[in-house]
């Protein structure tokens, strides 16, 4: 579902990727773990080609992402055939993003309905039934603002599922919450994971790492240090820097 090869991304001087191979298979959880600044963030935005790699290839799917292959030549894409390949790809962020002036439903229904052009009666459905997976039925008609953090995180995962996408990409989604929502959102994640969905997410619990994710990448200075089973990463790691931080974040 992803590979990366060699990727490398800079912003000035300072270089936040230094190629950075990775391969996602379909329906394969996979954790990024490391310090704050390490290139975990930067790697998933470049995935979903919010921001644009400086060197090497990445693909979703069978397509290089942000570029067009004819021959032996990449032809960059438009906006708008970039925005095309994006409804493949949901993406939840550490703060919500809701809509403060529609409904909890309104904005689970507004991209699939403006974006896809599908039948607003069958989408409405769809996101009913994603509240209610998510334990959030009785919320369709609230307003974000009357949402607990935590339940504000559960509508944006449900919003990003109704676009029914094939790869899901979380950015620390439990950093903003108070530690006592978070397992809401966990449980969620959890589920999703189980359910066969392809997921890679950036995550400082280790504990959810560990147990959902089929392997762990450890990230440290642009540079993937360690990457392996989940369970053999986070309770055997091999690198001493990963046991380094592993020892600190516990």
């Amino acid at each position: 579902m992803v590979r990366a090869e060699q990727v490398r991304k800079s912003y000035g001087p300072l270089e936040v990727l230094q190629g950075i191979d990775l391969e996602i298979a379909t329906g394969e959880v996979v954790c990024l773990i490391g310090p704050s600044g390490s290139g975990k963030s930067t790697f998933l935005r470049c995935v979903n080609h919010l921001e644009t790699i400086d060197a090497g290839r990445l693909w979703v799917g069978d397509e290089i992402v942000g570029y067009r292959q004819r021959g032996t030549k990449l032809h960059e894409l438009s906006d708008r055939e970039v925005c095309r390949r994006r409804t493949d790809i949901g993406m939840v962020f550490q703060h919500f993003n809701l809509f403060p002036h529609m409904t909890v439903l309104q904005n689970l229904m507004l991209a699939p309905v403006t974006v896809l052009k599908e039948d607003k009666e069958v989408v409405r459905a769809r996101a009913l039934a994603l509240l209610e997976r998510v334990g959030l039925a009785a919320k369709a008609d609230a307003y974000p603002r009357s949402l607990s953090g935590g339940q504000q995180q559960r509508v944006a995962i449900a919003r990003a599922l109704t676009m029914q996408p094939k790869l899901m990409l979380f950015d620390e989604p439990t950093s903003a919450l108070d530690p006592e929502l978070v397992g809401d959102v966990l449980a969620v994640m959890k589920d999703l994971a189980q359910s066969g969905m392809t997921m890679l997410v950036v995550t400082h619990e280790i504990g959810f790492a560990r147990d959902v994710a089929d392997r762990v990448a450890f990230f440290d200075g642009g540079r993937i240090v360690e990457c392996g089973p989940a369970a053999q990463v986070v309770t055997d790691p091999r690198h001493e820097r990963t046991r380094e931080f592993l020892a600190a974040v516990r």
